[in-house]
């Protein structure tokens, strides 16, 4: 997709939301760092000894984890992704039996999950857990490869969405979907970016 304004986002001045989808691959969220003890709050008044909630000051954000974690992080995520390509998952239907899908920060994302109890959390959490629910079973890899272009928009897959910490996010970016899908794909190799 051709930002609006062109070049990097330093030099639009203004940074759009798939600059940060792009960049997921390139660097480590806050969240995957070291956490940080909740117990490690000081108190406003360094001569009260009992703090209060309401006085302590919050913990120090972490910092990003050492090249070695990053290293790390991109190895585990590579497994993932492979082991979703190549593993069959259940995709959800609307009633025009095209795939579920939701909107969310500029990214159109295909619902898919890992089994029929991964589904059934979603449905539950979505508050129709009483309907019957139509699916395909679609191999990782062709949603990926052919799904996410066929959608026309930036598109990613949310597998497992609704399941307590389990889910991942498949980002349209480079070295997840087809280069000509892809958000961050560098535009002159003959095909044009989304």
């Amino acid at each position: 997709m051709a930002d609006q304004g062109g070049g990097s986002p330093e030099k639009r001045g203004r940074r759009s939301r798939l600059d940060d989808y792009a960049e997921m691959t390139e660097s480590v969220d806050a969240e995957m760092t070291e956490p940080v003890d909740a117990e490690m709050t000081e108190p406003v008044d360094a001569g009260d000894s009992t703090p209060l909630a309401s006085e302590a000051v919050p913990p120090p954000t972490p910092s990003p984890g050492t090249p070695a974690d990053m290293a790390r992080i991109r190895r585990e995520f590579a497994a993932l992704l492979g082991e979703f390509r190549r593993t069959p998952v259940l995709v959800p239907l609307d009633e025009d039996e095209a795939p579920l899908v939701g909107d969310f920060g500029g990214i159109r994302w295909i619902y898919a999950f890992s089994d029929e109890s991964a589904l059934a959390r979603f449905a539950i959490a979505r508050g129709e857990g009483a309907r019957e629910w139509e699916y395909r079973r679609v191999l990782g890899a062709r949603l990926l490869d052919a799904g996410v272009p066929a959608t026309g928009v930036p598109t990613g897959v949310a597998l497992d969405v609704g399941s307590d910490g389990d889910g991942v996010l498949f980002p349209p970016v480079v070295g997840i979907v087809p280069d000509a899908a892809a958000v961050d794909a560098e535009p002159g190799n003959g095909e044009e970016p989304q």
